[in-house]
């Protein structure tokens, strides 16, 4: 039996490298979003190494799990994920925020395999979620339908009609994903408009709901084991926006800011520890 602490350390090995590649990303096109992106990484490592049923060369078919990034600003992350499991190779990540590349600074469907949905205005990637969902149990299809929405994206009125259209379906085969770093683009979540208690407003709405760390692999995972049948079920993690470089953790200047030189390096020799 594998040691309970060391059980999903692969998984923190493959997110540190994901990390890195985000903060290479990044500083290379000088682009935003590395706070958003790293609070992230934990999630989507566990859905495309762990969750979903999918296969990186498409042989899935209709029947493989779909993955909308509502918070289609936090890309960097999903690509590099893509990346290391196969789905996208070497010269398209290259090409991320560059002339003439396959990879914008928002997913776009129509330029890169493996892109869902193209995402960017919040508060849409629930609704098309739930439409999916549907549509999967219409046709009696096996496929689950994840959705990662940061918690910022809640103050949209749209996240709410999907879910009270969700809950009133019965769509046990979507599952909400809230990356509640608390922080969202003008400052912390709670100064913006209050969220709190987050989990209690899904449940009142007719959702199972669980919250938990969203950087331990072994709560991330048995959240997803604990997925109730006969209702829509969202999961509440907390997390921390700039997680793993601890002078971006928890500082909304990290939304936006591109680290320069000698912040590039010092974020590397973090991550490279």
């Amino acid at each position: 039996m594998k040691n309970k602490k060391n059980e999903y350390g692969e998984l923190g090995i493959l997110s540190r490298k994901i990390r890195l590649s985000v903060l290479d990303m990044i500083h290379r096109t000088k682009s935003p979003h590395i706070g958003s992106s790293l609070s992230a990484v934990d999630i989507l490592v566990a859905l495309y190494f762990e969750i979903m049923n999918i296969d990186p060369k498409g042989q899935c078919g209709k029947n493989k799990d779909r993955f909308i990034l509502s918070k289609g600003h936090a890309c960097a992350a999903l690509y590099a994920v893509m990346a290391e499991r196969g789905i996208i190779d070497a010269d398209t990540i290259n090409g991320f925020a560059r002339n003439g590349g396959a990879l914008e600074q928002h997913p776009n469907k129509h330029h890169c395999e493996g892109i869902e949905v193209s995402t960017g205005s919040l508060g849409h990637g629930l609704s098309i979620g739930a439409g999916m969902a549907l549509s999967g149990k219409v046709d009696r299809k096996a496929y689950k339908v994840y959705v990662l929405l940061s918690d910022g994206e809640m103050n949209e009125g749209s996240v709410w009609e999907a879910v009270m259209f969700a809950a009133h379906q019965g769509l046990d085969n979507l599952i909400a994903l809230v990356d509640a770093n608390k922080i969202q683009a003008m400052g912390c979540t709670k100064d913006i408009i209050g969220l709190d208690p987050i989990s209690e407003k899904w449940r009142s709405f007719g959702w199972h709901v669980q919250d938990i760390d969203g950087h331990d692999f072994r709560e991330i995972i048995n959240a997803f084991k604990n997925i109730m049948p006969g209702k829509p079920n969202a999961i509440i993690l907390n997390t921390s926006k700039g997680k793993g470089v601890s002078f971006m953790e928890n500082n909304v200047l990290w939304h936006y800011r591109s680290p320069d030189e000698v912040e590039y390096r010092d974020a590397r020799k973090e991550l490279a520890k």
